[in-house]
């Protein structure tokens, strides 16, 4: 039985989700790139779906639109996958559970993925319709871009005539995004040998952290739980002969938890350490992460545990590795200008990984934070790997598209909007390298607490903001 078919618009909503009953998370978008290319034939649209599931839809003009110049709408189809501690749902087979919460729309024990789904959402409804005046419409729904802008990067964009793009990616209502940060994904390996340990073995685990976006909230002072979980094991090696089995948890965030399974030679040494570290870790984040813990339990690992040398490798990497803001902006008070984020940690048999999005919105601060790296992992005896480059998105001083929305918005909501530029990466930055003179502007609905289980949309702001994306397009004539 549907949800969300009371809300207005209908269209948006009922789009919405649809969507969301498609697991789509990043990496596993073919079902729901699929799902775009069905509903473009239904729509008897014209539709690409590239080899990366990219889809690109095109609408004509509507009537006394048909030789205006084409606009392009675009977000994103893949979504962060994020549960609850106590949430069972299988994010990669199974649909979300929506549920109204007063003004807000939420997901049972989930990330909701409005981030970026109610751009998919909107982009569908404005096709869909039959009354809502348009300019040509080329709708770019990308790939993984939670996982580094790939599908973005990858894509074909000799197709678009479009110079004027609206870019559906932003969760703050009110505020017009012009400017981004560049950014990559930096991949840090470390390979790892194995040998047999006497000791008892230990499941440690970081967590009762927030968690966030890894660029929109890299300022808010928040815990990397990575990032301390390397704290903790040099704690409890110091204080006992310690070998690690593996360690990370895949959380393409700011991560909330982390667990270690390792093998120590005196089990009460090590939960002393860890008593110890708990009190330290809820000492420091009081403020930002009140509810941050670390404990141990026994456990029964599946594999040999690494050789010394090999654990004194990892725990360096976890504790030496640079992470957070590495410099604020001298030009826009409180910007953070350069950073990175340790998100996706992995362990193989043999190898441990480490995973970053580097940005900054200066190109050479991008490139110092891979040569950190790539020097320290060099000593390690490691290795870094660079995908999913975009360069930044710098800021249009003549941009009639900024100034149409402006005047949009300050006739529909009686101020004027924030218009500002952001650390976090938008895919705006790719797409302005793919073609030349584009004139774009990032904005969208609220949205709290994206990349977290909690995260919420709320219901009235997408009203406004899908009543003002069609005041706007009304007016690309």
């Amino acid at each position: 039985m549907p949800i969300l078919d009371h809300l207005e618009p209908r269209a948006v909503f009922s789009c919405f989700e649809q969507l969301c009953a498609i697991p789509h998370g990043s990496g596993n978008t073919k079902a729901i790139s699929d799902y775009l290319v069905r509903f473009a034939a239904e729509h008897q649209l014209r539709c690409i779906q590239d080899a990366h599931n990219n889809v690109i839809i095109f609408a004509p003009g509507t009537p006394g639109y048909e030789t205006a110049a084409p606009v392009i709408l675009q977000g994103h189809m893949d979504m962060v996958c994020e549960t609850a501690p106590d949430c069972t749902k299988d994010m990669a087979r199974e649909g979300l559970d929506l549920f109204v919460d007063g003004d807000t729309i939420g997901a049972r024990g989930t990330t909701l993925g409005g981030d970026d789904g109610i751009a998919v959402a909107m982009a569908l409804a404005i096709l869909a319709a039959d009354d809502i005046p348009h300019p040509p419409l080329e709708v770019v729904i990308t790939v993984d871009e939670e996982t580094g802008m790939l599908g973005a990067a990858a894509l074909d964009a000799s197709v678009l005539k479009g110079r004027t793009m609206l870019n559906l990616d932003s969760e703050d209502e009110g505020v017009l995004t012009v400017s981004c940060a560049g950014g990559n994904v930096s991949v840090c390996t470390l390979p790892v040998t194995r040998a047999p340990f006497s000791g008892t073995a230990l499941t440690v685990t970081v967590g009762g952290l927030l968690g966030g976006h890894s660029g929109a909230e890299i300022d808010k002072g928040r815990g990397n739980a990575n990032l301390l979980m390397g704290r903790v094991l040099y704690a409890i090696s110091e204080r006992t002969p310690l070998r690690l089995v593996s360690v990370g948890l895949k959380d393409n965030a700011i991560p909330r938890e982390s667990r270690a399974v390792i093998a120590v030679a005196d089990a009460a040494a090590a939960q002393a350490a860890i008593a110890d570290m708990d009190a330290a870790l809820r000492h420091e984040y009081a403020a930002a992460d009140p509810d941050v813990f670390v404990r141990a339990e026994t456990a029964q690992p599946q594999q040999l545990p690494m050789d010394e040398a090999s654990t004194q490798r990892a725990v360096c990497m976890l504790c030496c590795l640079p992470n957070g803001i590495q410099a604020m902006s001298r030009d826009i008070p409180g910007l953070v200008q350069t950073s990175l984020n340790l998100g996706i940690l992995t362990t193989d048999a043999d190898t441990v990984q480490a995973s970053f999005c580097v940005r900054s919105s200066v190109s050479s601060q991008k490139e110092m934070l891979v040569a950190r790296l790539r020097c320290l992992m060099a000593q390690l005896g490691g290795t870094v790997a660079v995908s999913g480059d975009y360069p930044a998105w710098e800021y249009r001083k003549d941009s009639p598209l900024r100034e149409r929305m402006v005047a949009v918005f300050r006739e529909q909501y009686g101020r004027d909007p924030k218009v500002e530029a952001i650390h976090a990466g938008v895919e705006c930055g790719l797409f302005a390298g793919k073609l030349p003179g584009l004139d774009c502007v990032s904005f969208g609905p609220d949205l709290t607490e994206i990349h977290t289980c909690r995260e919420r949309m709320h219901i009235a702001s997408v009203q406004r903001v899908w009543r003002y994306t069609l005041e706007v397009l009304r007016r690309c004539k």
